[in-house]
């Protein structure tokens, strides 16, 4: 543990929660604005419906999934650096690699709606669902890595 992360003793249950707090709000972030894009998907560029899933959109990007990934990120890097996660085990590099690819299917997503908002419909609808579960099967990864640390 690093000398100056010790202030984290006596709040690390409240970090450690706050972390999964956060981790759910992203997760349920990640699991909607795919499914709001499989539906947005499906409007014509320009017409009312399609600026009212714009408008889902940016809001749930805005208010839900991109504070949550940024407060996940940093309550998972307290908690890492204060266990010395980076140091002592595998698993935790392979569940950092699990959290780096949501990362990234976070930002697809983003602008995978951004697209749709300007007209673009580069996906078929099979895509996009098959797109939508990706997080999920991550998810699972990173939780399993992060309790039963299997190597």
């Amino acid at each position: 543990m690093i000398e100056w992360m010790g202030f984290l003793d006596n709040l690390y249950p409240w970090v450690k929660s706050a972390h999964v707090i956060f981790v759910i709000f992203w997760m349920a972030g990640l699991f909607t604005l795919p499914r709001y894009c499989i539906y947005h998907s499906q409007t014509t560029p320009g017409s009312v419906e399609d600026l009212k899933w714009q408008n889902r959109e940016t809001r749930l990007r805005h208010i839900i999934l991109t504070p949550s990934l940024i407060l996940s990120w940093v309550f998972g890097l307290l908690l890492a650096v204060h266990i010395g996660a980076f140091v002592i085990g595998h698993w935790f590099h392979v569940k950092l690699l699990a959290v780096i690819i949501l990362t990234a299917y976070h930002g697809w997503s983003v602008a995978y709606a951004k697209k749709l908002a300007k007209g673009f419909r580069p996906a078929s609808e099979r895509g996009l669902r098959l797109m939508n579960e990706v997080p999920g099967i991550i998810a699972a990864i990173a939780v399993i890595l992060a309790i039963i640390k299997p190597f």
